[in-house]
């Protein structure tokens, strides 16, 4: 009698893994345009906290390492709960070495537009992450942005306008200011306030999106 090879009963397919859920997002800001830049990406912030934090520049820091500190500090600063992802970010504007902050007045306001006319300056924006296990990313983008040379006209209109009070270099350039600007290489979310490129490659490493 010849034996014959025993038959494999036949394979059942699993059933397909479940993704991992998506964590909260807790977004370390207040600012609607960052809000804005967030649901470019299709992500919306389970919740919002506004960090209180001091953000004066430390003696001889400079820019890139001050928005990156910033950045870190504000996540820092935000009570996470267990599973909750936090993000907060920071842009300020720099000629050189020297920042340039939100304006204190009008007078600053007009002085900060004087020394950015006819010049390039950066705009650096950073961002900070922390996941669920608690462990900081943090990027920053560099956008260098060029002025065209600006009249006292066009600095006077800029000013009454009120745009630019409580903007980093007292200028919003998704507003009335896009029209000064003959020269952006960089990114243009980053200087309206979140960069959008490396938002998107921290929040993936944090399981969002």
């Amino acid at each position: 009698m010849i034996a014959r090879p025993p038959v494999s009963p036949p394979s059942v397919p699993l059933p397909p893994v479940p993704p991992p859920p998506v964590p909260p997002l807790v977004l370390a800001s207040s600012s609607p345009r960052r809000r804005e830049l967030l649901a470019r990406l299709g992500v919306a912030p389970a919740r919002i906290a506004s960090p209180d934090i001091n953000e004066d520049p430390l003696p001889g820091e400079g820019p890139r390492r001050y928005v990156e500190r910033l950045a870190v500090e504000k996540a820092r600063a935000v009570a996470r709960a267990p599973g909750e992802v936090v993000l907060a970010g920071d842009t300020t504007v720099a000629l050189g070495r020297r920042i340039l902050g939100k304006p204190e007045d009008e007078a600053d306001l007009r002085r900060m537009l004087g020394l950015l006319s006819g010049r390039r300056h950066h705009c650096f924006s950073g961002v900070c992450v922390i996941d669920t296990a608690g462990k900081e990313r943090v990027r920053v983008s560099d956008t260098v942005i060029a002025f065209k040379r600006l009249s006292p006209a066009e600095i006077d209109g800029y000013v009454a306008c009120g745009e630019g009070m409580g903007k980093a270099g007292g200028y919003a350039i998704q507003g009335r200011a896009e029209a000064f600007v003959r020269f952006l290489a960089g990114s243009h979310s980053g200087v309206v306030g979140l960069p959008v490129f490396e938002t998107r490659a921290l929040l993936a490493a944090a399981g969002i999106g």
